[in-house]
């Protein structure tokens, strides 16, 4: 490992999609710093598949609900790089961390909701905001959204407004941070083989068998099929784009 090495901070990194970014990044040669919720063994595993690829990686608990925590949890981020990495300053954030909720519109309580805006819009406009003065120039930020902003599924209609607002709030990200060579850029994944929302896509066969049926590559994705893309938008390879969404979903409603 030199020590010249990046560092991607990447939120919720211990399973799922999350799992394979952190993966993909340290791959790239990205050392990486992961939240976790509550499964510190999880995490814990994602380091040792981190660590036999010559790479470095610490896990921290978040919990992105959580707003009054980020002034704290930057406070660990600058202790904890110093001591592992013997730098002052991240390069690269992934603003990943979420949980579903499945209700329809007439459905969607007021604690649900709220806890979408909680997770799903405060985390990565507060959090970003929080990590800016230990951000190096010149980095960049990938904020998760979904396909489901650009097409509906009934169900999910309170998490899509939430990732609607994130869209929106990358675009506005890239253009403040632009003047520190800092980009903002949106992946939207389509539906995904994890246990996102109970695990629906990867658990229900009908329902899979439909999504690939709409979807011109034929299959629902899988967590591979996101970290890679992630990985190039945290990287010099993607240096000139910047205020883009780019949907990862083999061509669902096309």
């Amino acid at each position: 490992m030199t020590t010249n090495s990046k560092i991607a901070l990447v939120t919720g990194g211990s399973r799922g999609l999350g799992k394979d970014m952190a993966l993909k990044l340290a791959q790239k040669g990205h050392n990486v710093i992961l939240t976790y919720h509550s499964k510190l063994d999880e995490a814990q595993k994602v380091i040792t598949e981190i660590e036999k690829l010559g790479r470095k990686a610490i896990a921290l608990q978040l919990d992105v609900a959580d707003s009054a925590s980020f002034d704290s949890f930057v406070q660990e981020i600058k202790v904890a790089v110093q001591a592992n990495f013997q730098k002052d300053k991240i390069d690269y954030l992934v603003n990943n961390a979420g949980v579903g909720v499945h209700a329809n519109f007439e459905e969607t309580t007021l604690e649900q909701f709220d806890n979408m805006v909680n997770i799903h819009l405060k985390a990565p406009f507060f959090l970003t905001q929080k990590l800016l003065p230990i951000f190096n120039n010149g980095g960049g930020i990938v904020n998760i959204a979904s396909g489901l902003t650009r097409f509906s599924f009934t169900g999910y209609d309170a998490y899509a407004v939430m990732k609607g607002g994130v869209e929106t709030l990358s675009k506005y990200q890239a253009k403040f941070l632009g003047e520190r060579g800092i980009r903002v850029n949106i992946v939207a994944p389509g539906a995904i083989e994890t246990d996102f929302g109970g695990g629906a896509v990867r658990d229900n066969k009908e329902l899979n068998d439909y999504i690939a049926s709409l979807t011109a590559l034929g299959r629902v994705g899988m967590p591979d099929d996101i970290g890679s893309v992630v990985a190039f938008l945290c990287s010099d390879e993607a240096k000139w784009v910047n205020g883009q969404r780019i949907e990862v979903s083999g061509g669902i409603f096309l």
